[in-house]
C-alpha cells in the first residue's frame, strides 16, 4: 500500500506552511503530497491567514519538489471551467516534470459556493457538471497535436479547440473519481478514472464500494485492475497512548471516536487498521493530517507505519 500524505488547508494554513508539509512529505518517502479544494474553513475554524487556491499551491510545490505525486482530493466541477482546468493541470504537469493527478469531483459544501459567489446546482446538475467536464478534459488531452477538438454538451460546448497544451503523462496525467454514489459514481469512475477512491468509509462499506466499481469496469468491458482502488482517513499516531491522546486533543478530536470511525493509534494498530482495508483492496492510503505544524508526527509515520505497509 503507498503512503501519500492528505491535507486540509482551508481550515488554516499558507503556501509556507504547506511547502514545509510537502517537503517532510518528500524527504520521508511517502509517494505524493495531495490537498483539498475547498475555500471555506469547516466547523469552528477561522481558517486564518484565509484560503489558498489548489492548482497554484500545487504550480508552485512542482518547481519545490522533485518526486512526489503532486493532486487534488477532489477539485470541484462547479468551480472552474473545464477548458482552464484542463490547461492548469497540464501546466503544472509540465511543470512537475509528469507530476500531476487530477481528482474531480461534483462538489458539495454549499456554503463556501454562497461565501465566494459561485453557483450550486441541485446534486443532479452537478453531476451533470461533473460528467460533461470529466469528458471534455480527457478529450482535450487525449486529441494528438495538429489535430482539434470539438465538444458539444448541454453545459459545455468547445469549437475548434486547439487541445493544448499537452500534458507530460501519457496518455494524461492520472484522474480521481469517487463518492459512494450507487450508480453515477461508479458509472464515472469507470469510463474516465485512473482510480477510484473510497473515502472516510468503513471496512465494510469500502468493500461494498470496490465491488461496486468493479462491476462497472466489467459492465463496459474495461479489467477492473486497471482502475487503482484507495481510500483515505484522518490518521493520528502516536509512540503510545499519552501522545496518540495529544495528537488528538490538538485537532479537537476524541481519540476514541478517531480509533473507531478513523485510524488512530499506536504504529502497531495504525498498521494493523491500515491491513484490513489493503485486504479489501485498497493499494493506496490518503494520510489526512490534519495539525501541518507538526511535522515529527510524519516523521514518526514514515519511521514506524510506512515500512510496514509498503
Amino acid at each position: 500500500m503507498l503512503l501519500r500524505i492528505f491535507t486540509e488547508p482551508q481550515q488554516g494554513a499558507s503556501y509556507d506552511d504547506l511547502l514545509a508539509v510537502a517537503r517532510k512529505t518528500e524527504e520521508n518517502g511517502f509517494d505524493a503530497f495531495f490537498r483539498s479544494d475547498h475555500y471555506l474553513a469547516m466547523g469552528d475554524h477561522d481558517g486564518l491567514p484565509g484560503p489558498t487556491d489548489a492548482w497554484i499551491t500545487l504550480a508552485g510545490l512542482a518547481r519545490e519538489t522533485q518526486r512526489i505525486k503532486l493532486g487534488t482530493l477532489v477539485s470541484s466541477a462547479t468551480y472552474r471551467n473545464p477548458g482552464v482546468l484542463a490547461i492548469t493541470v497540464a501546466q503544472v504537469d509540465q511543470m512537475s516534470g509528469g507530476r500531476a493527478e487530477l481528482g474531480l469531483g461534483a462538489g458539495w459544501y454549499e456554503a463556501e459556493h454562497k461565501a465566494y459567489g459561485m453557483d450550486f446546482p441541485d446534486t443532479p446538475g452537478r453531476f451533470d457538471l461533473l460528467t460533461e467536464q470529466l469528458e471534455l478534459i480527457t478529450g482535450l488531452w487525449d486529441t494528438p497535436v495538429g489535430e482539434k477538438y470539438d465538444f458539444a454538451g448541454k453545459h459545455y460546448q468547445l469549437t475548434d479547440s486547439p487541445a493544448l497544451p499537452k500534458p507530460v503523462q501519457q496518455p494524461h496525467p492520472p484522474v480521481i473519481v469517487g463518492g459512494a454514489g450507487k450508480k453515477r459514481t461508479p458509472a464515472l469512475a469507470a469510463q474516465f478514472a485512473s482510480e477510484f477512491n473510497a473515502g472516510f468509509r468503513t471496512v465494510e462499506l469500502t468493500d461494498t464500494l470496490f465491488r461496486r466499481v468493479q462491476a462497472a469496469c466489467d459492465a463496459i468491458g474495461r479489467d477492473p485492475k486497471t482502475l487503482a482502488l484507495s481510500t483515505a482517513h484522518t490518521v493520528v499516531v502516536g509512540k503510545d497512548d499519552a501522545e496518540v491522546k495529544q495528537r488528538a486533543d490538538a485537532i479537537g478530536r476524541d481519540v476514541d471516536d478517531l480509533r473507531q470511525n478513523s485510524i488512530a493509534g499506536t504504529p502497531a494498530e495504525v498498521v494493523d487498521r491500515l491491513s484490513q482495508y489493503a485486504a479489501v483492496g485498497s493499494q493506496r492510503q490518503y494520510v489526512q493530517i490534519m495539525d501541518l505544524q507538526d511535522l515529527d508526527h510524519l516523521d514518526l509515520i514514515a519511521a514506524e507505519v510506512l515500512p510496514q505497509v509498503s
